[in-house]
């Protein structure tokens, strides 16, 4: 059984979850919402923590990125994405040549730390194993509330 890796982050519903949303609405109906459960000990994104909006969000990556040195960076920092992270990749050649490379690009945006790397780039998740790199669109989808319903 292997992994399914999207091409996106969730910004655009694939053709089944079309299909599946107007098979089951009509166009009267509106989706009913259903809350989306943090992580543990984490609240849902957009939910005041000591009166401050949740921003950054601890993940620990199920392999881990293993850097030149041998180093093992496993736990990492997600922040909430911003419409600019999801806008300006898609003027990036490396997108226009290879839409599923806005993946990269998005990630590398919103990753603001893993272990003691001074900072996260595109040449750094590109390396990540395909679980991580699953591990963390799904991340970014529930953080974002950018899951199905």
């Amino acid at each position: 059984m292997g992994i399914t890796i999207s091409n996106d982050l969730g910004l655009k519903p694939t053709p089944k979850q079309l299909a599946k949303q107007q098979a089951t609405q009509s166009p009267i109906q509106t989706p009913i919402q259903t809350p989306i459960q943090p992580a543990p000990n984490q609240p849902l994104a957009g939910e005041t923590v000591g009166g401050a909006l949740q921003m950054d969000f601890a993940f620990e990556l199920p392999k881990g990125y293993l850097d030149g040195a041998g180093n093992l960076h496993r736990r990492g920092v997600m922040r909430l994405a911003r419409a600019m992270d999801e806008v300006a990749p898609m003027r990036d050649p490396r997108v226009l040549s290879n839409p599923a490379y806005a993946t990269i690009l998005i990630l590398s945006r919103v990753i603001t730390q893993l272990g003691t790397l001074p900072e996260v780039t595109p040449v750094i998740v590109e390396q990540f194993f395909a679980c991580d790199l699953n591990y963390l669109q799904n991340f970014y989808r529930r953080i974002n509330e950018l899951e199905e319903v």
